[in-house]
C-alpha cells in the first residue's frame, strides 16, 4: 500500500524534491534526542510554501503521517519521523520575505536560521531577541513550534512574545492566517494557540516577527560562587530586589569544564559555579543598575566578579555559556538534556536535590540553565556502550522531571514534550484539560497525521521509555544509536 502511495507521490513533485536513498533517510532519522532513530519512508524537500501545502494535502488525502523538520535541533524527539510517514524538510524555505524597518517587523519563511535574521537587520540598529543556544543553526520555524526561549528570555520573553502573525497550513490541508500583523488581536488568541503546539496542528509557512532596537549599553558580569546552591540563592535575591537583568545564567563546575575544553573559555579558579548576569538599556539606566548589582553580588557571597570590559569580552562570556550543550561531548560519550522548570524561590533546593539524585545514581550531572526563570537544563552524562547505563540515566532523568512537578514547576520550559516527556503530561494536567487539548488538535487535524505520536500520553508512538525496552524497539521500528 505505502509503496503504491510513494509511486503516486513521485508523480506529484519534481524528482529533486523527493529523497528516498538510505543516506537521506539516515540523515533524517533522529533529531537532537539521538537516543532513538526512526527512518521515514521518504523525505520531501519543498522549495515554496505552495509545495508545502501540496505535500500536506497529499498526506491528508492518503492518511499518511508527516513530520515537519528544520535543522533537527529539537532535544525532546519533537521531529522524530514516523516509520510509515514522510518528513517535510523546510530548510530550503529560508528567505527573509520582507523587512519593515519603520514598524520594526520582518516576515520570514520557517527555514530561516535564527541568528541570520539579526545579521540582516543589524545595519539598522535592530535585532531579533529570542536567542536559543543553538541560534546559529536552529530555524525560526522550529523556534515557533516549541516556543523557544534563550538566555535573554528573562527580560524579553519567549518566541511567542515576538511572533505577530503567521500564515500556516493545518494538518487537514487548510491554509489560514492567524494573528494581526499590527495592532491588537480580536477574538480567540489563535496565534498563541499555534506557537508552541509542537507541530501537532500544522506547519508555519510565513512568520511575521517583531524586531527590537539594539540596547545602547551592556554590562555583563561573571560571578564565581563556592557552591551551586549559593549561586541559585543569589538569583532569588537579585530578582526580589526589583532588578530585572536582561539575562541570568548559571553554570556548574562540569559545565565550565566542558566550555573550557570546547571553546577555550576561562573561569575563576576554585569556584563550584558561576552566575552570568547581563544588564542592558540606556547608559544612564545601566550605570544605576550596575551599582545595585555590585552590592547584591557582594551580599550573596560572590568570591570573584569578572566584568566584560568590551564587546569582545562580552561575546567570550556568552560563547562559553552557549557552547555547553555541544561541548559536553568532550567529557562524555552520551548525555541526556532535561528541560524542567521550578519556581525561582525553590531553585537552590532543586539544585541540591539534583546533586543528591546524581550521587545516589552514581551518574554525573552537569548543570547549566536559565536561572532567571528557573528553567533547568541538567545534562545527564553516561556511556551508552556500557550495558544498562542508558536505562539508569533515563531513570535519573525521570526523577528530575518528577522533582520539577513536585515543586510546582513544569516538565518543560522550551524544549517541548515531544516523545521524551509524554508520560509526565498527566502529572501537569488533569484528564479534562488533556481531553480539551485533544479536541483542539482534532479540529485542526482530524486524522492526527501532523507529527503523529507526540506529546499525548497514549498516542500511537509510545514515549521514550524511562524503564526498560522502548516499545518502538520491541516492534523493530526504532533503534538506539
Amino acid at each position: 500500500m505505502m509503496d503504491n502511495l510513494l509511486t503516486d507521490l513521485r508523480q506529484q513533485f519534481p524528482a529533486d524534491r523527493i529523497q528516498e536513498s538510505a543516506s537521506a533517510k539516515a540523515a533524517f532519522q533522529s533529531d537532537g534526542l539521538t537516543a532513538f532513530a526512526v527512518q521515514p519512508r521518504a523525505i520531501i524537500v519543498p522549495r515554496t510554501s505552495d509545495e508545502v501545502v501540496q505535500a500536506v494535502q497529499w498526506c491528508n488525502k492518503h492518511s499518511v503521517p508527516f513530520v515537519a523538520r528544520g535543522s533537527g535541533t529539537s532535544l525532546s524527539g519533537g521531529s522524530l519521523p514516523h516509520a510509515e510517514g514522510i518528513v517535510i524538510a523546510l530548510n530550503r524555505l529560508n528567505r527573509i520575505l520582507s523587512v519593515d524597518l519603520p514598524n520594526r517587523l520582518a516576515v520570514v519563511e520557517p527555514g530561516v536560521i535564527n541568528s541570520k535574521l539579526t545579521t540582516a537587520v543589524e545595519h539598522a540598529g535592530l535585532y531579533y531577541a529570542p536567542d536559543p543556544s543553538s541560534q546559529h543553526v536552529c530555524t525560526i520555524g522550529g523556534n515557533v513550534a516549541f516556543n523557544s526561549g534563550g538566555a535573554h528570555c528573562l527580560k524579553y520573553g519567549m518566541t511567542s512574545n515576538h511572533v505577530m502573525a503567521m500564515k500556516m497550513v493545518l494538518g487537514d490541508g487548510e491554509v489560514l492566517q492567524v494573528g494581526p500583523r499590527m495592532g491588537e488581536p480580536l477574538g480567540p488568541d489563535l496565534l498563541g494557540l499555534m506557537v508552541g503546539s509542537e507541530g501537532l496542528l500544522g506547519i508555519a509557512l510565513e512568520i511575521t516577527v517583531k524586531l527590537m532596537p539594539k540596547p545602547e549599553s551592556f554590562h555583563t558580569v561573571l560571578a564565581g560562587y563556592r557552591s551551586l546552591q549559593d549561586a541559585g540563592a543569589a538569583v532569588a535575591t537579585i530578582i526580589s530586589s526589583g532588578l530585572l537583568p536582561a539575562a541570568m545564567e548559571i553554570m556548574d563546575h562540569l559545565s565550565m569544564q566542558a566550555a573550557t575544553a570546547g571553546v577555550g573559555a576561562t573561569y575563576p579558579a576554585g569556584v563550584a559555579a558561576v552566575l552570568i548576569v547581563e544588564l542592558d538599556g540606556s547608559q544612564e539606566a545601566v550605570a544605576e543598575e550596575r551599582i545595585l548589582l555590585d552590592r547584591l553580588l557582594a551580599e550573596t557571597g560572590a568570591t570573584e566578579v569578572i566584568v566584560a570590559a568590551n564587546a569582545e569580552e562580552r561575546a567570550s562570556i556568552w560563547k562559553g555559556r552557549k557552547s555547553v550543550f555541544s561541548a559536553v561531548g568532550r567529557l562524555t560519550p552520551d548525555f541526556i538534556v532535561q528541560d524542567g522548570v521550578v519556581p525561582r524561590s525553590k531553585l537552590g533546593y532543586a539544585l541540591q536535590r539534583i546533586e543528591e539524585l546524581s550521587q545516589a545514581a552514581g551518574i554525573p550531572v552537569a548543570n547549566v540553565f536559565h536561572a532567571g526563570d528557573g528553567n533547568l537544563h541538567p545534562l545527564i552524562m553516561f556511556d551508552g556502550r556500557k550495558a544498562g547505563e542508558l536505562h539508569r540515566s533515563e531513570e535519573l532523568a525521570a526523577q528530575i522531571v518528577q522533582l520539577c512537578i513536585d515543586l510546582g514547576g513544569s516538565i518543560t520550559g522550551e524544549h517541548g514534550v515531544g516523545m521524551e516527556k509524554r508520560q509526565f503530561l498527566a502529572g501537569m494536567f488533569d484528564e479534562a484539560s488533556i481531553e480539551c487539548m485533544r479536541r483542539v488538535r482534532l479540529a485542526c487535524d482530524p486524522l492526527e497525521i501532523s507529527n503523529r505520536g507526540k506529546m499525548f500520553p497514549d498516542a500511537e508512538a509510545p514515549s521514550l521509555g524511562m524503564y526498560g525496552l522502548h516499545p518502538l524497539e520491541a516492534a523493530g521500528i526504532a533503534s538506539r544509536m
